[in-house]
């Protein structure tokens, strides 16, 4: 059978599958600009930057186009290129220019097309309003003046997490973005995945940056700054600090925070395995006592905070342990308790919601937080940048002691599935090699939205799910509701693909994500502890610090909407 060609600017090439023009361009090596095209989404095709002609003159969305055997396609023709900049000379005309001040200013993609083109003056009035901040989330702060209408914030929102907290509002010249009646998101169903960050291509919505407020307590003489680091940062960094995508920076990062002047640091993996054994021995009880299952991993505050809205009937099924951030925040106010000098805990997260996890109350002690600031790792990429370290160029150190030895359990946290392979370690009875080296082929590893397994526990199947992205557990929730499936173990992460695609990590694509998910099974792989009860660490905690305080500092009950 022979294959279907068509012609990408006088180069054949293959079609093989690919729904929309843009993809066998891409795929012929043209970088062709959108603005609204996410492959992970519906098509939209709003902002025609992607506007191919045929050979007859006719021009294509070549997003919304599908490919057919025959076609003969240019991508960059005088009457294209013309198209093209007059697109960013309207939306110039339309948008605010404190590019300079913008948190998104060398990262927007407006920005890089104009650039890209040429475009050196607009020749059209600035129609732009006053900067209009809505600042009432935690998570992400939205600027509508810096909105091109691209809608890929709404659609994510939507089709992807099942919220739809925002959407398009008025018409014509008035058109906007808005939650509905314009209330602050705060006051929405907003979720603060901050996945509409992720995407946006502007500086429309970004991630709440907090790094002022922390560099005055990293100079207060009279704070002692601890510093908290989640397995996922770790593959995050690299490619924004001149290093591969996906490479283990841990020790480089550790480095990093010294010479900016943190007290003490420390891995979240350490809270991972705390989580791990707290979370199979809530559900090993509730299998024995045959109470009602499945149990939902809590790990996660945006997948919590939706049940809450969504889902109250659930709360009763979620996990009482705290996310790991949470578990090692509680656990290092207490061991620093007795410290001279104001204790400050810092947590260095991939994840926008940990900012809202950290100031509700029930992670709080007398209306003081267990976690004081949440950082999210562009934070960090900011503050490295800003102290003018090489990131590169710096020597690898290792973490503080007491809390010196994780698991590699607890580091594939940071990916989806992760939670359940390390519970599934746990309690499984075979503690060989060779069934260890098993349990990534029983279906929790990739990238997948939705995975399922089982596993026998004393002749009992426990059947599991894995789910990310929070449409995908709505689908299952609705499943599980109509009885067609059942479930004893249920993982929930927010973001898709889990903590290595949180909103807060620097923006990556499908190969990067892959990357990241190595760099994490890697780590585990060259750890020599494998199961979190085998870390030393973990048993001196309960031995020591943890006796008689492991419900008050590890587990929690949630008593109302976030």
């Amino acid at each position: 059978m022979s294959a279907e060609i068509m012609m990408i600017d006088n180069m054949p090439v293959e079609i093989e599958g690919e729904k929309n023009i843009l993809a066998v361009i891409r795929k012929a090596g043209i970088d062709l600009p959108t603005f609204c095209y996410y492959s992970e989404l519906s098509v939209y095709g709003a902002c025609r930057m992607c506007v191919v002609e045929d050979k007859s003159g006719e021009i294509h969305a070549s997003c919304s186009t599908p490919p057919k055997a025959g076609m003969e396609i240019r991508t960059n023709t005088p009457r294209l290129r013309k198209y093209r900049k007059m697109i960013l000379e309207l939306l110039l005309a339309n948008h605010c220019r404190d590019c300079t001040t913008c948190e998104k200013n060398g990262k927007c993609k407006l920005q890089e097309l104009a650039q890209r083109f040429g475009i050196k003056q607009v020749r059209f009035n600035n129609t732009a309003g006053e900067s209009d901040l809505d600042t009432s989330s935690l998570a992400i702060v939205r600027d509508k003046s810096k909105c091109i209408l691209c809608g890929d914030c709404v659609r994510m929102c939507e089709e992807v997490q099942n919220i739809g907290a925002i959407d398009f509002a008025h018409r014509g010249s008035k058109m906007c973005i808005s939650a509905a009646f314009d209330e602050p998101i705060a006051d929405t169903k907003c979720i603060g995945c901050g996945q509409c960050a992720a995407v946006c291509p502007t500086g429309a919505i970004v991630v709440k940056n907090d790094t002022a407020k922390l560099w005055k307590d990293l100079s207060d003489a009279n704070a002692k700054v601890v510093v908290q680091i989640a397995p996922a940062v770790r593959v995050g960094v690299g490619n924004e600090l001149g290093l591969p995508e996906g490479e283990n920076v841990m020790g480089k990062i550790v480095a990093a925070l010294r010479r900016i002047g943190f007290d003490e640091i420390f891995d979240t993996t350490t809270g991972a395995d705390l989580t791990v054994l707290e979370e199979a021995g809530e559900f090993l009880s509730k299998v024995q006592k045959g109470e009602k299952l499945p149990l939902f991993t809590s790990c996660c505050p945006a997948w919590v905070k939706y049940a809450e809205l969504n889902h109250p009937e659930l709360m009763e099924n979620i996990s009482t342990c705290r996310s790991p951030m949470q578990m090692f925040g509680a656990v290092l106010k207490e061991h620093y308790s007795h410290s001279h000098r104001r204790v400050v805990v810092v947590a260095i997260m991939p994840c926008t919601a940990k900012k809202q996890e950290a100031a509700r109350d029930e992670f709080k002690e007398e209306g003081v937080p267990y976690v004081d600031y949440v950082i999210t790792t562009q934070e960090l990429v900011q503050m490295i940048k800003e102290s003018g370290i090489v990131f590169s160029e710096i020597e690898p150190e290792a973490v503080d002691m007491p809390f010196g030895a994780t698991s590699g359990a607890g580091v594939i946290f940071g990916v989806t599935g992760g939670v359940t392979e390390a519970v599934i370690r746990r309690i499984s009875d075979d503690k060989s090699v060779p069934a260890l080296r098993a349990i990534p082929f029983t279906g929790v590893r990739g990238l997948q939205g939705v995975k399922e397994t089982s596993i026998d526990y004393h002749g009992r199947e426990v059947k599991i799910a894995i789910v990310s992205g929070i449409k995908n557990a709505e689908n299952l929730i609705k499943k599980m509701e109509r009885g067609e499936k059942t479930y004893d173990f249920v993982e929930v992460m927010a973001c898709p693909g889990g903590c290595i695609c949180g909103a807060g990590q620097p923006v990556t694509n499908s190969e990067g994500k892959k990357r990241r998910s190595a760099g994490l099974y890697e780590t585990d792989r060259m750890s020599t502890i494998k199961r979190s009860e085998e870390n030393p660490v973990i048993m001196a905690l309960y031995g020591g610090l943890l006796k008689g305080k492991v419900h008050k500092l590890l587990h929690v009950h949630y008593h109302g909407k976030a």
